[in-house]
């Protein structure tokens, strides 16, 4: 394919963007997610028991970086929407503690497969889409701005900067800055400077400002790491709060490392439903499609948002093929035994340096699978330096509060609630629901039920089920 082809294949110039921008792009969105890599497999690795030994760390590593690639280039080619994919934070910690230890790890895997495959038949019978269109588009503004702030909160998070108040301490407040409401370690100061600089770069309107603030924080963290000495957070087993959170920032003794694929086709479809009994299954593949449904929504509408790609309903280019890869993520990820894949936020890190099509995720795509031989260099990047992006990012994307009209009631309580919870229950779903079920409510309390759309009646008796499941659960299992 020609150059001209490639462009008018992917949209490059129709889209206001060049090579460069979507080669920044892709690297941003790489830096800001490669931690993904990483802390999978830690998450499944101590959640997950199987015959005695937990599961093989190299393997889940290998998976992980193995799916996210192929997926992301996958949307890249499909979908020609800058939205990279891998495995899903949060749902990974529900297969691994709540769904695993009912069953054996191939029928947990097999139930992910499962849940990809109905959220692609509802995108193939039009449903999904279907729903989308139903949500306000002022909504849909809210859910990017409160995907904003929570992107920032989960950076001051990851980077310690914000941290949860031990249960042993004597108050009611949930958080506190650093260690005892201090900034006492290296750690924290390398991400402040990071963030300062990172944001220079950025008023300065400096192309690159954002893989820039990447690269130079971690540089500065190497630096700090062989000087001081810091170490991890956890240290010999004990908890060292002042060390850095995830990856030891250093040089690494070697550059590559041979992939282990072993765990590829580790899944059972039928095998939960011998196991658990139908009505613990049919429950878990609830949750499970509920959280991947709308957080995916959330997020196209967030990164379509922040890279001025949405029309005038809210709807990005490309929408069913972008909720049909997604779908074939979260199978394929059940199918690897890596958990499901799905679409994510950070990859508005990459548009806002830029990318604005699916030449972005052939860039990120392409070093994820790079990942699975360059594992040693991909823990280089700690959690300080890669989440001084998400604090610029999330600043952009509130910005989009602007155009929701904050007179009408109506809509504005809803969208307040969208918007505040996503970051306060650190959950995209949490805040959708909230903001779908005050719409209708409030809409049939004020006699406009009429301004419904019917299927967000559908959505909103679905969110009460997902928020009553604790209950539900109790009383029939």
């Amino acid at each position: 394919m020609s150059t001209t082809g490639f462009d008018r294949f992917f949209e490059i110039s129709a889209r206001g963007s060049t090579l460069g921008r979507e080669l920044r792009g892709g690297l941003a969105t790489f830096f800001t997610m490669a931690y993904i890599v990483v802390l999978n497999p830690l998450i499944l690795g101590a959640g997950v028991d199987v015959d005695g030994a937990r599961l093989p760390i190299a393997a889940l590593a290998a998976g992980t970086a193995l799916v996210a690639g192929v997926m992301t280039i996958l949307m890249g080619v499909v979908a020609r929407f800058p939205l990279a994919l891998a495995a899903g934070l949060g749902v990974n910690a529900l297969v691994a503690y709540e769904i695993a230890p009912e069953m054996t790890w191939a029928d947990a895997m097999g139930l992910v497969v499962i849940e990809g495959v109905v959220i692609g038949i509802l995108v193939l019978t039009g449903l999904r889409t279907a729903v989308f269109r139903a949500v306000p588009t002022q909504l849909k503004t809210a859910i990017g701005a409160g995907i904003g702030l929570f992107l920032m909160l989960i950076g001051l998070v990851d980077a310690g900067l914000v941290r949860r108040i031990p249960d042993s301490a004597n108050t009611t407040v949930p958080v506190e800055l650093g260690v005892g409401g201090r900034l006492t370690s290296w750690p924290e100061l390398v991400f402040v400077l990071g963030v300062l600089f990172t944001l220079v770069l950025f008023v300065k309107r400096v192309r690159g400002a954002i893989l820039i603030g990447i690269l130079s924080t971690t540089v500065l963290a190497i630096v700090v790491e062989a000087v001081v000495q810091v170490g991890p957070a956890f240290l010999n087993g004990q908890p060292n709060p002042g060390g850095w959170r995830l990856n030891v920032p250093k040089l690494p003794e070697s550059i590559v490392s041979k992939p282990d694929l072993s765990l590829l086709g580790q899944f059972n479809v039928l095998g939960a439903w011998r196991t658990a009994g139908w009505l613990v299954v049919l429950m878990f593949v609830f949750t499970l499609l509920i959280t991947d449904f709308f957080d995916t929504m959330g997020t196209m509408v967030a990164v379509g948002q922040e890279g001025d790609l949405l029309d005038a309903e809210g709807m990005p280019p490309r929408t069913r093929e972008i909720l049909l890869v997604d779908s074939v993520a979260a199978a394929a990820g059940g199918a690897a035994s890596v958990s499901s894949n799905t679409s994510y936020v950070e990859s508005a890190s990459g548009v806002a340096e830029g990318a604005r099509t699916g030449v972005a995720n052939l860039v990120t795509g392409g070093l994820f699978l790079l990942a699975m031989f360059l594992a040693p260099l991909v823990v280089v990047v700690p959690f300080e330096a890669a989440s001084t992006a998400l604090v610029v990012v999330g600043f952009l994307m509130l910005a989009a509060v602007r155009q929701i009209d904050w007179t009408d009631y109506e809509i504005a309580v809803p969208a307040f609630l969208t918007i505040t919870l996503m970051p306060f229950t650190y959950s995209i779903s949490n805040g959708i629901g909230a903001g779908v079920l005050t719409y209708v409510v409030l809409k049939l309390a004020v006699g406009r039920a009429r301004q419904v759309h019917p299927i967000l009646y559908g959505v909103a008796a679905l969110f009460v089920l997902y928020f009553l499941r604790g209950p539900l659960e109790a009383v029939l299992l």
